[in-house]
């Protein structure tokens, strides 16, 4: 799956954690030449990076476990879409306060953000089998656990839990995909079914969230999905690849303390969580910026940065085990399609949320809804095409990533995704779905889709063998980082710019809000082009097979 080599020498500080860091460290070619995903050390696809030779696993093992894998990440977007469409009747059912209307929605990727870099560390060391199967089981019963609460911050409290287990899915998914399947093109597809599970699976909560709200009630959807991610966990018990002995638990203590970096992850943890939570108290109500605990959350979360930064160049001077070496946020397309994919997901989780409030029956700022009086499915059938989109770029992304350079790919489906905020700002209520927001709800998933195939390749190509968990860790950190900040950052500006129009009507004024909104999710995604572009200039392809 790599362009012609792997690019083993790329965490040069972050292989300290493995052996003493030698006087002379490889020298990446992207170093010399600013050309990514490539070392001087050949790897072949029979070793994989690995010392050894290569496991062989059987097609049906290779197919179970991508099947598992993609349907525990459609579950979790079903519940995504579940509560988007059920938020009204789930906030008064709830008696959820005001102050706590958005987190039903954003608490989850908050805690994920958080807790990935932990996840992924253990998964390196316990092995990414046991950290799935925790990760699916978590995952499982907090989600009916969702279905059973009788008080709103009940409910936010189990989807923080729940983001705990999800980000031991997503950091251990990676590692085991690139552990079954050789590079080429069946591993691209498998990447690429794990990312279409994730549209597939918040259109499918739409529509079914849309029937079950006006039939049986949205707690059957949480039964549903929690039910479904249990029997996944069970298959998986059969299915999942063995990970090596442990040893004994003193050994396993050892290795814990030696190969881990645990105040580096605490740092980096502390930094987002803070930031996060920070963002999305503000995003409730702009005044809460004075309040003493507020000031202290962002002072110290930004504080946590440039010790972190510090701590890992103490950790590789030291020859100690690095997080994440300060070193390698130098190759320009990982640290390009970290960022891009922050951003881009920043944007399309903002944009799927505004939009489906807009449409959405039951909310004060559906005015689409009172001018073409649709039903709650009617609404959600209307967000149906974006998820089509996505779902169908994803196989061919999967399918012919090998074939053309990575800086084509992401450069122009950013400037694509683009054209979706911009029509959803110059929008009418009493336009035709057809003529505005049908093109809008096309292009809307397109890059970040695309960017979730291409990100996995290229982090799977730069990290070596062992340390795949924690690499799927940091590429999903960085989205769901950016989930978390950008749905709170978008929702400050609406909350701004709606206060600044208080002589319009409410609905009126909130639809300007969310015009500035759009607006700025238009500004993300033209950096987002301009980005990917000087950071993948030298990438090349992806996904290539070595022979």
């Amino acid at each position: 799956m790599s362009t012609t080599t792997t690019l083993q020498a790329a965490p040069v500080a972050l292989q300290s954690s493995i052996s003493p860091p030698s006087t002379k460290q490889p020298v990446l070619r992207e170093q010399q030449q600013e050309i990514p995903l490539t070392s001087s050390h050949e790897s072949s696809d029979e070793t994989d990076g690995s010392i050894g030779p290569r496991k062989q696993y059987s097609r049906l093992q290779q197919a179970a476990v991508t099947f598992q894998l993609s349907a525990v990440n459609l579950a979790s977007s079903c519940t995504n879409g579940l509560i988007v469409i059920s938020l009204p009747q789930l906030t008064a059912d709830l008696s959820l306060p005001s102050s706590l209307a958005f987190w039903p929605s954003s608490v989850a990727g908050l805690t994920t953000a958080s807790t990935l870099l932990i996840a992924g560390s253990l998964a390196d060391v316990l092995g990414h089998r046991a950290i799935a199967l925790a990760g699916m089981l978590t995952c499982g019963l907090f989600m009916i656990s969702c279905g059973l609460v009788q008080r709103g911050e009940d409910f936010v409290i189990l989807r923080a839990l729940y983001g705990i287990g999800l980000s031991m899915h997503l950091a251990s998914s990676i590692g085991l995909v690139t552990k079954l399947l050789p590079r080429g093109r069946g591993r691209n597809v498998a990447f690429a079914c794990l990312g279409f599970s994730q549209p597939l699976g918040f259109c499918l909560g739409l529509i079914a969230g849309g029937v079950l709200v006006d039939t049986i009630g949205w707690r059957a959807g949480w039964y549903i999905y929690g039910g479904f991610t249990l029997a996944m966990f069970v298959m998986s018990i059969f299915s999942l690849p063995k990970s090596e002995p442990l040893g004994t638990v003193k050994e396993v203590i050892r290795n814990m303390n030696a190969k881990v970096d645990w105040l580096g992850t605490l740092l980096a943890s502390a930094f987002m969580a803070l930031l996060c939570y920070f963002l999305a108290m503000i995003s409730t109500d702009i005044n809460r910026v004075k309040e003493p605990l507020s000031i202290a959350f962002l002072i110290i979360g930004v504080l946590c940065l440039p010790l972190f930064l510090g701590w890992m160049h103490r950790q590789v001077s030291t020859g100690k085990p690095a997080l994440i070496p300060n070193s390698f946020w130098r190759i320009a397309s990982f640290s390009s399609i970290c960022a891009t994919i922050a951003l881009s997901y920043a944007v399309i989780n903002s944009l799927e949320l505004f939009v489906s409030l807009l449409f959405l029956t039951g909310h004060p700022s559906a005015s689409f809804q009172e001018v073409q009086h649709l039903s709650a499915l009617s609404s959600a059938i209307r967000m149906i095409p974006s998820f089509v989109v996505g779902i169908i770029l994803n196989l061919i992304t999967g399918i012919f990533v090998h074939r053309v350079p990575a800086i084509w790919i992401v450069t122009v489906s950013c400037v694509l995704t683009a054209g979706s905020p911009l029509l959803m700002a110059v929008i009418q209520p009493h336009w035709s779905y057809w003529a505005n927001a049908f093109v809008a709800q096309l292009l809307m998933p397109v890059c970040a889709d695309v960017i979730f195939v291409i990100g996995m390749l290229v982090v799977s190509e730069t990290f070596p063998e062992d340390k795949q968990a924690l690499a799927g860790a940091v590429f999903n950190t960085a989205a769901q980082f950016g989930n978390a900040c950008g749905l709170a950052i978008m929702q400050v500006i609406s909350m701004v710019v709606a206060k600044g129009h208080e002589g319009m009507t409410p609905v009126d004024a909130l639809m300007q809000g969310y015009r500035a909104s759009f607006w700025t999710m238009f500004g993300f995604m033209v950096f987002c082009a301009f980005l990917s572009g000087f950071g993948l200039r030298k990438a090349g392809k992806l996904g290539v097979k070595t022979d």
